[in-house]
């Protein structure tokens, strides 16, 4: 019996191990304003680009899924459980902020929060002041969009160079970002300053290029070199498209019980 038990406990640990969509249960409320935050901004930094990246289905979430900006752009599923109101489907969001008062998990834009309604029942829906929620992480699916940076206003040749990453694809994190001169072996590490936003005031001359860090399928970690260079004219308020995506999926750890893969709760 012994041996038993400790047969179904390495079973269950390994399955947890394995999981691309782990399910959690939380709360949800809704930006009764148009912007997603407040000023505009909002913690990933990502400005007016929010809404663009979104399609204005976005999300702030507490601390514990923000993770100090390390789920900046990251895509959700996130679903009532109020079978009354709402339909079995969910809505996809990508997170562009972080709730800072912590009283529910997420914070759906007002168009997010809606599609979860039946027919007929969103303004419903919209009269709670919370709701009780699942949700799992999946890929973020850009049609036609490569990773993008947009150079941030504030960088200048050659003394400071800032960028945040835009139409981040798969189920991925970025760990870290080096940049070196077209042709140089000399990379040098952006810090990520907060959300989404990566600086440095290390700049190199000349034509640019980017090299990443990110968590890929399972647990394991790739660096990714960005097939487009940034030409050595870049110039802030700009976009510039990498000429590659992440389609990988990193997993998380939990029960059986919690995957994604088993029919929802």
């Amino acid at each position: 019996m012994v041996w038993l038990l400790g047969l179904l406990f390495l079973l269950l640990a390994s399955s947890s191990n394995a999981c691309d969509r782990c399910i959690h249960q939380s709360t949800a409320a809704y930006y009764s304003a148009n912007s997603p935050t407040s000023n505009g901004w909002g913690a990933c930094r990502y400005g007016f680009w929010a809404m663009e990246i979104s399609q204005d289905f976005y999300t702030a979430a507490m601390p514990s899924i923000y993770r100090q900006g390390a789920t900046c752009g990251a895509c959700y599923k996130v679903r009532c459980k109020d079978r009354r109101l709402c339909t079995t489907k969910g809505t996809k969001v990508v997170l562009t902020d972080q709730n800072q008062d912590n009283r529910t998990g997420f914070v759906l834009s007002k168009k997010g929060f809606s599609a979860m309604a039946r027919k007929g029942n969103i303004q419903k829906l919209l009269n709670l002041t919370s709701i009780d929620v699942e949700y799992k992480r999946i890929p973020c699916e850009y049609k036609n969009k490569n990773l993008t940076i947009f150079i941030q206003d504030w960088s200048k040749v050659p003394y400071y160079f800032s960028i945040k990453f835009l139409y981040q694809g798969g189920q991925t994190q970025i760990l870290a970002v080096k940049i070196a001169q077209v042709g140089s072996s000399k990379w040098g590490y952006l810090n990520r300053k907060y959300g989404a936003i990566w600086e440095t005031n290390k700049v190199p001359e000349g034509a640019l290029q980017l090299w990443m860090k990110i968590v890929t399928s399972g647990f394991k970690e790739k660096w990714i070199m960005a097939n487009n260079i940034i030409p050595a004219d870049w110039k802030s308020g700009l976009t510039y498209d990498m000429g590659t995506q992440f389609k990988d999926i990193a997993q998380e750890s939990c029960p059986p019980w919690e995957c994604g893969d088993q029919p929802w709760i």
